[in-house]
């Protein structure tokens, strides 16, 4: 499985662009399932052999460590002010998978010289290990929430079909397009009761993108309203592995599929970890 994936790995990623693909999943307002679809992605991706790693980047209401059962001990800042190395925060999740909370750090990411910035990402090497680096952000058109878009490879918008939702996840998206029109954004429909319904949502989207921003957005797939989800989250362990044949795991499955096969030759070929922390460092200094 892993060569299988190490190999699907050369043929979708850019050979002239080292580094993990970085993808922030964001969504235009809370209660959509975000860090739901954060956490089991990053497992779903695992399970075809990726290293993956699942950064919290959510400042204001940090819970990918509920969702996964796991209490990480250390954070970003303590690298930052150099009482720990990268490789002693990261955390342990279930399967293999790599955890790092974010904490005050990205802030303090703002206030560093460029030389303290460079000395920083040299410490952050090890990170480039990665295929894929899974960014949990926060809800909403915060600053940090679209900087943390803007600075990722891609950007998955997470929604549901109810009508608030989807005015909000244009919102995002319409921030993100307008600050950042290379932006690549992916759209996952989450708690329809039917296929039929999450398409209806997508399409709909999808249109009013192309109409108002005349920008396309990927559709990249549907999640089914699941009792296995409430479940799960009460269990403190993700669905994936809770449930692991429940509508919502095979769903995020095909979903981890398609971005793992996604064509990425138009991502930028700067190092991706050195590339990201730059542009956090530009865009949280505004």
């Amino acid at each position: 499985m892993i060569d299988q994936a190490h190999a699907l790995r050369r043929m979708t990623h850019n050979s002239s662009a080292p580094g993990p693909r970085i993808v922030a999943v964001t969504s235009g307002k809370g209660g959509v399932g975000k860090t739901n679809v954060s956490v089991n992605l990053a497992l779903a991706l695992l399970e075809q052999g990726f290293r993956v790693l699942l950064v919290d980047v959510d400042l204001g209401m940090a819970n990918a460590d509920i969702v996964l059962g796991i209490s990480p001990e250390f954070n970003l800042t303590h690298v930052l002010t150099g009482n720990k190395l990268v490789s002693e925060i990261l955390a342990d999740g279930p399967n293999g998978l790599k955890v790092m909370a974010g904490g005050a750090g990205f802030y303090e990411i703002a206030n560093l010289s460029m030389a303290r910035l460079d000395a920083f990402t040299k410490a952050l090497e090890g990170l480039n290990d990665f295929d894929f680096i899974i960014l949990d952000t926060g809800a909403g058109i915060h600053r940090n929430v679209v900087s943390f878009a803007l600075a990722a490879s891609e950007v998955i918008v997470v929604t549901t079909p109810e009508p608030t939702a989807i005015t909000d996840a244009y919102g995002i998206i319409k921030v993100i397009l307008q600050q950042g029109p290379e932006s690549t954004i992916h759209l996952v429909v989450n708690m329809a009761h039917s296929p039929q319904e999450a398409e209806q949502a997508a399409d709909k989207l999808r249109t009013v993108v192309r109409q108002f921003l005349d920008q396309e957005i990927r559709y990249a797939g549907y999640i089914l309203y699941d009792h296995h989800v409430v479940s799960s989250v009460s269990e403190q362990r993700p669905v994936l592995i809770a449930y692991p044949s429940s509508l919502t795991s095979r769903a995020i499955r095909r979903i981890g599929q398609g971005l793992a096969g996604a064509s990425v030759s138009e991502l930028p070929a700067e190092n991706g970890i050195q590339r990201f922390f730059n542009r956090i460092h530009r865009l949280l200094r505004v």
